[in-house]
């Protein structure tokens, strides 16, 4: 019998293809791939407001031109939202203070060159799809699902002198396709992630979708401990985490149906520890 329940709780009208989302006092913060806005749903009210992140924000951004905003983590005060890496369109990362609303953005080029190189990838193969900011470093969890890439983590320090690590990671596959990351939380001493199969072989295309896997993951070793099958057909390509009991933890999910849509469902986990 399986120890979680997925169900879906509630639908947002206006964001189309999400890709990341953010609980934090009962606003839910959404980005999707192909739009460069911050969107915030205030769960209690039911109202969706946008944050541009740069002047002359548009939604249902062409793929060649898209800022494939797929990271969205929060650290104090700051929530970082991050871009793939996959083509030189999508290197930025901005960072917003809750407490003055300030926003900052910076092209992270450099870094994910050092990226590249640390992990012996081509440009057509760095696709970072989650990101969790804890003890001063930065984990990115690269999506290894171009022809000849792999997945893994970037072990990414608040001082780069100290050394960027990329560790493999192997993950179930689903048809005979391996899953590849698309997000992942740290919950205590857990990582808990998202991992999806799809039948292609490029960061840039999509592919049939086969199914998405939850796994647990011991945070200080990156083994896996768990993986249960959420889906057959559905992408999952965000998490995070709604609340916790003492017997269960309860995430809220958003699916990427390549769809130009403005609506989305959210979904709720229930999860038991």
């Amino acid at each position: 019998m399986e120890n979680f329940k997925l169900t879906n709780l509630f639908t947002i009208k206006g964001i189309s293809a999400p890709s990341g989302l953010l609980y934090s006092q009962d606003v839910l913060f959404l980005i999707s791939d192909s739009s460069n806005f911050l969107y915030q749903y205030d769960i209690s009210k039911k109202l969706l407001l946008k944050f541009p992140l740069v002047k002359e924000a548009k939604e249902n951004i062409e793929k060649a031109e898209k800022p494939d905003l797929e990271c969205i983590t929060k650290y104090g005060n700051q929530i970082i939202i991050l871009g793939s890496g996959s083509t030189e369109k999508r290197n930025s990362m901005y960072t917003l203070d809750l407490g003055s609303d300030t926003l900052q953005s910076q092209n992270l080029k450099s870094l994910y060159q050092k990226l590249k190189n640390v992990g012996s990838f081509a440009d057509d193969q760095l696709n970072i799809e989650g990101a969790i900011y804890a003890h001063q470093t930065m984990l990115l969890f690269q999506r290894g699902n171009s022809k000849n890439s792999k997945n893994g983590i970037f072990i990414v320090p608040n001082h780069q002198e100290d050394g960027i690590r990329f560790v493999p990671i192997s993950l179930p596959t689903l048809d005979d396709i391996e899953t590849t990351f698309t997000d992942a939380v740290l919950v205590g001493d857990k990582i808990y992630f998202l991992a999806c199969a799809e039948n292609t072989t490029s960061t840039y295309e999509d592919g049939e979708v086969l199914g998405t896997i939850l796994g647990v993951m011991h945070a200080p070793t990156f083994e896996i401990i768990e993986v249960h099958l959420l889906s057959e057909h559905q992408k999952f390509e965000g998490m995070t985490l709604y609340q916790e009991t003492e017997s269960e933890f309860t995430f809220l999910l958003c699916e990427d149906n390549d769809t130009e849509d403005l609506e989305t469902t959210i979904y709720k986990l229930n999860f038991k520890k």
